[in-house]
């Protein structure tokens, strides 16, 4: 028997058949891919709201659901949603953050960190190009090797170790700065400071969640300390970056590259794209992907499925309670 719950999907592109299925035989689910205007209209209806990334789920989107019991996101990352105040206003937020032991084997992140940092040195995307516009100019694209290079990892979480291994694998001394980190990985170097991994750094890589302390995490004095010919990949959230700075920095030659996943206010509404988009179009020295990195079809399908089963023991619960808003 369904419970009297409704749940909208407003992210419903591509979701695994497997979580549909979970879900539908507990209650009712609605998919629609909805704008920001579309979801205030219609939220309040629902007692569940899934999404992804592409709304930021605000103050006034949790007011517009008076009957949300929960809010469901299959990321780690939650600076999409004002978690605070969804719990002050009785609204759970069903994440993956926490989740350490099914997220060891969920390695979508890592991989996708390490294909920009090899696409990045080995300068794969603007050769490709060439060659599809018919040239084949083998020393216009001479990349650099991996192997010897210092491979400096800010945070040492899930993502931070799989990187370690990767670059263990290619033949570079590794090092992390990570203060809340209570074990260690061995044959990773533990900086005592940030200044001090990032003096070392010959590739430095980002792995921490986006919070007040980390926000403009890696800024100009940041990246001065680099050294020369030192390139940034990160994979976390573009806002631990001072863009600006970065622009500068590559601009000045001392920093050979940059490979973003993410950008700061990423899938905001502009009347024009932002100031690192327009420098990426201008310059091989700085890639960015639009936000790619846990967006696998293995990955996808197996943390959408681990939420809709945190979601059903939810729900069970709250039915247990005898709680319902219907």
């Amino acid at each position: 028997m369904k419970t009297p719950f409704r749940i909208l999907n407003a992210e419903p592109g591509n979701y695994s058949p497997e979580a549909r299925s979970v879900l539908t035989n507990l209650a009712r689910v609605e998919e629609r891919q909805l704008s920001r205007a579309e979801l205030l209209a219609e939220v309040g209806s629902y007692d569940v709201l899934i999404v992804r990334l592409a709304h930021r789920i605000d103050r006034e989107i949790i007011d517009a659901g008076a009957r949300l019991r929960a809010i469901v996101t299959a990321t780690t990352g939650l600076d999409h949603i004002d978690v605070d105040y969804a719990v002050s206003r009785g609204v759970a937020v069903l994440s993956l953050r926490g989740e350490t032991e099914f997220l060891r084997g969920i390695t979508a992140t890592a991989e996708h960190a390490w294909a920009l940092l090899l696409s990045l040195v080995r300068r794969i995307v603007p050769a490709s190009e060439s060659v599809r516009s018919g040239d084949w100019n083998r020393d216009a694209f001479r990349g650099r090797q991996l192997s010897g290079k210092r491979l400096g990892l800010v945070g040492l979480g899930r993502v931070g170790r799989q990187v370690a291994g990767f670059g263990r694998a290619f033949g570079m001394p590794v090092a992390a700065y990570d203060p809340f980190s209570e074990s260690w990985m061995d044959g990773v170097d533990r900086a005592p400071t940030l200044e001090a991994l990032l003096r070392e750094s010959n590739v430095l890589s980002l792995h921490v969640h986006l919070g007040s302390e980390t926000a403009g995490l890696i800024g100009a004095k940041e990246l001065a300390l680099l050294p020369a010919g030192a390139v940034l990949v990160n994979t976390s959230r573009g806002a631990l970056v001072d863009e600006a700075a970065l622009i500068d920095a590559l601009d000045s030659g001392h920093l050979a590259g940059a490979a973003l996943d993410v950008i700061a206010d990423e899938g905001r509404k502009r009347d024009a794209r932002p100031l690192i988009v327009e420098y990426a179009a201008a310059h091989d020295q700085i890639l960015i992907t639009p936000h790619l990195g846990g967006a696998t079809h293995e990955s996808m399908a197996a943390t959408e499925l681990f939420m809709a089963r945190k979601l059903v023991a939810f729900l069970n619960t709250l039915t247990e309670q005898g709680v319902s808003k219907t």
